[in-house]
C-alpha cells in the first residue's frame, strides 16, 4: 500500500505529522517519532516573547553604567550570555537534523514582525528543513479593524520569505472575518503550506486565589470538525500544501482529513495522552482502511470529498448547518 504524501515540497513516508508539542525538545523524542512511522517533526515553538527579553536584557547590561566611565565600553558582556534559549533552540535544530532522516520543521511563535526575520534565516542556518510561522495573535485594540490584522499577518509571511530559501508554512487561527480570503491572500504571498488551525488556550480565573491562570486542555476528536470544514473549502482553491492539525487522535481522524484534502494530519494531543508509538497504530488502521475500501494510495482518496469534488458542494457552508439542527433527534429523558 502507498501511503506516501508530499508536504512543502518535500516526499514523505505517510501523511502522518507530528506538531509542535513539548515532546519534541528532547533529542531523544524526535528519534522515537521517526522509528514510530512519523514522517516529519514541528519543533516546539520558539517565542518571540523569548527574544524580547533577551534582547532588552543584553541592552541594559550593554547601557548600563557607559554614562559614568569612558572605560566602561570595555565591560560589555559577549552577547551570548543572553541568548541562552533562543541560542540552545538553534542548536537543537542542528542535533535533530543530524540525528534523524524526515524533515525538522522549526518553529516561530509571535504576533508582530518583531525579529522573526533575522531568527528565521537563523533557524534555516541552523539547518532547519522548513519554517512554521505560528500566528498567534488576539488583537484587542479597539480602533484596529480585521483588515489592519490580516494586512500585519501578510506582511510577516512576506518578510520571512524575502528572507529565506526554505519552505514557509503559516499557522493559522480560524478567527479571520474572511478566512476565504485570508487563505488566498497568503497563498498568494508565497506561503507554502497552510496548517489550520492554532488552538487558542483560553485563561481561567481560579476562585480561590482570584487570579486568571492558563488553562491547557488536549483536544479531542471533535476538534477536528473546523479545520475539516475548511480544508475542504480550500482544496483545489490555493497552492500552497495543506496541513490539518487540532483533533486527530485515530486513523479515523485522519482518514475524513484527507478525503477533504489534506496533505498531511498533524497531531499532538494523541501522542500525549497515548504515548509516541500510537502512531504505529494509527498508520497500521490507516492502511487496513485503504485497503478494504480498495484504495491503492492516499493520494488516489485525497480531496475526493472535498467541496471541489463531493457530490455536495454545500455540505462545506450553511446548508450543513441547517440540516444538522433540523435532524436532531431530543433525547426523551430531556423532555421532563
Amino acid at each position: 500500500m502507498n501511503i506516501k504524501s508530499k508536504y512543502l515540497g518535500f516526499d514523505l513516508r505517510s501523511p502522518l505529522v507530528a506538531s509542535a508539542s513539548p515532546l519534541a525538545r528532547e533529542l531523544d523524542n524526535v528519534k522515537k517519532m521517526e522509528d514510530a512511522g512519523i514522517s516529519a517533526v514541528v519543533l516546539n515553538s520558539l517565542y518571540e516573547e523569548e527574544i524580547r527579553v533577551e534582547r532588552e536584557a543584553l541592552m541594559h547590561h550593554l547601557e548600563y553604567g557607559t554614562e559614568s566611565y569612558a572605560e566602561a565600553l570595555s565591560y560589555f558582556p559577549e552577547p551570548e550570555v543572553f541568548y541562552a534559549k533562543t541560542d540552545a533552540y538553534l542548536e537543537h535544530i542542528g542535533k535533530c537534523r543530524e540525528a534523524v532522516d524526515i524533515p525538522i520543521i522549526a518553529s516561530l511563535n509571535g504576533s508582530t514582525l518583531g525579529g522573526w526575520t533575522d531568527f528565521a534565516v537563523k533557524m534555516q542556518e541552523a539547518g532547519a528543513s522548513a519554517l512554521e510561522l505560528n500566528i498567534y495573535s488576539i488583537p484587542t485594540d479597539f480602533d484596529m479593524p480585521g483588515a489592519d490584522v490580516e494586512q500585519m499577518v501578510l506582511g510577516i509571511v512576506r518578510a520571512v520569505k524575502s528572507a529565506v530559501s526554505i519552505p514557509v508554512a503559516v499557522k493559522l487561527s480560524p478567527y479571520y472575518s474572511n478566512m476565504a480570503y485570508t487563505a488566498k491572500k497568503l497563498d498568494e504571498s508565497g506561503a507554502d503550506g497552510l496548517v489550520l488551525f492554532n488552538r487558542f488556550y483560553q485563561p481561567d480565573i481560579n476562585l480561590e486565589t482570584l487570579e486568571t491562570e492558563p488553562n491547557i486542555i488536549l483536544s479531542t476528536p471533535q476538534a477536528a470538525r473546523l479545520p475539516l470544514r475548511w480544508i475542504g473549502i480550500l482544496y483545489g482553491n490555493v497552492e500552497a500544501s495543506l496541513a490539518a492539525t487540532s483533533g486527530i487522535h485515530y486513523a479515523e481522524d485522519a482518514i475524513k482529513m484527507l478525503l477533504a484534502g489534506a496533505d498531511v494530519t498533524m497531531m499532538t494531543s494523541a501522542l500525549l495522552k497515548f504515548g509516541i508509538d500510537h502512531v504505529k497504530d494509527v498508520e497500521a488502521n490507516l492502511v487496513r482502511w485503504l485497503e478494504e475500501n480498495e484504495y491503492e494510495s492516499v493520494e488516489q482518496l485525497r480531496g475526493s470529498m472535498s467541496q471541489q469534488k463531493g457530490t455536495d458542494a454545500s455540505a462545506f457552508e450553511r446548508a450543513q448547518y441547517m440540516r444538522a439542527l433540523k435532524t436532531y433527534v431530543v433525547p426523551n429523558n430531556d423532555l421532563a
